[in-house]
């Protein structure tokens, strides 16, 4: 998972070539080597991640943090020590398995937060809150009810590909950082079909008009099998943003 993420953010920080990914690898493996042996209960790895991250070396979010394109960036993460709930847990994730540990990542409606042990037996923390136990508040709360299930390495790549998006859409001029996020979350093997919309407005929106209706175009045909209404709405917006040329 750290590597596909660590890829991921070699699309924002074209610094982060071959040397810095394995730089990366290694600072995690590091991290892991500095756990003390002999963990056994979940509650115990848990306690000793918390110290490690959250405690000696200050791993934590702030609400600062959401504005910030780094804090969805591994490598910028593991440099800053600062992050959003879903990087700091891939954090926390990567190096309690590095160390044998039996974890596993949680997405709350919201928040993400990683659990130890088999996940009925509850033993959650959250990282962005320096490794703090769930109990308490919101997050407590969701994370305590009704049955739980682990998130998948390509669920966690594709909600970090939300994030970034969401933060891209709340500035214009951002706009290539929303296409090539939209880009890798279509190359996922699960990823919802309104992506392809998605990016066939941002096409339109940043002036590409040609390639953006032929990619209304091309949704509209996948449309068409379940919502000719909604098929004949998408290729007359492709119409219209082909008359934009003129």
């Amino acid at each position: 998972m750290s590597l596909l993420c660590l890829y991921l953010a070699a699309e924002a920080d074209p610094s982060l070539d071959e040397r810095a990914v394995d730089e990366a690898q290694i600072e995690l493996d590091r991290l892991a080597g500095l756990l003390p042996y002999g963990l056994r209960t979940p509650r115990q790895w848990a306690a000793a991640l918390t110290e490690l991250l959250g405690g000696q070396l200050g791993f934590h979010g702030t609400p600062a943090d959401y504005g910030r394109l780094s804090s969805s960036l591994l490598h910028e993460v593991l440099r800053r020590r600062r992050g959003l709930p879903i990087l700091l847990s891939v954090v926390w994730l990567e190096v309690a398995r590095r160390a044998g540990a039996p974890v596993y990542g949680l997405g709350l409606p919201g928040h993400f937060v990683v659990g130890f042990g088999d996940p009925e037996e509850r033993v959650h923390v959250d990282p962005f809150a320096g490794g703090a136990a769930l109990g308490a508040g919101p997050a407590g709360v969701a994370a305590e009810a009704g049955p739980l299930e682990p998130a998948r390495t390509l669920d966690i790549v594709l909600r970090i590909l939300n994030n970034i998006r969401a933060w891209a859409a709340a500035r214009p001029e951002q706009s290539a950082v929303a296409l090539w996020s939209l880009d890798l979350s279509l190359l996922l093997p699960s990823h919802p079909a309104s992506l392809r919309y998605e990016r066939a407005r941002l096409l339109v929106n940043r002036g590409e008009f040609t390639a953006g209706a032929a990619e209304l175009d091309a949704y509209a045909e996948v449309v068409a099998a379940v919502d000719a209404d909604a098929a004949s709405r998408l290729r007359a917006e492709a119409l219209a943003a082909r008359a934009l040329l003129n």
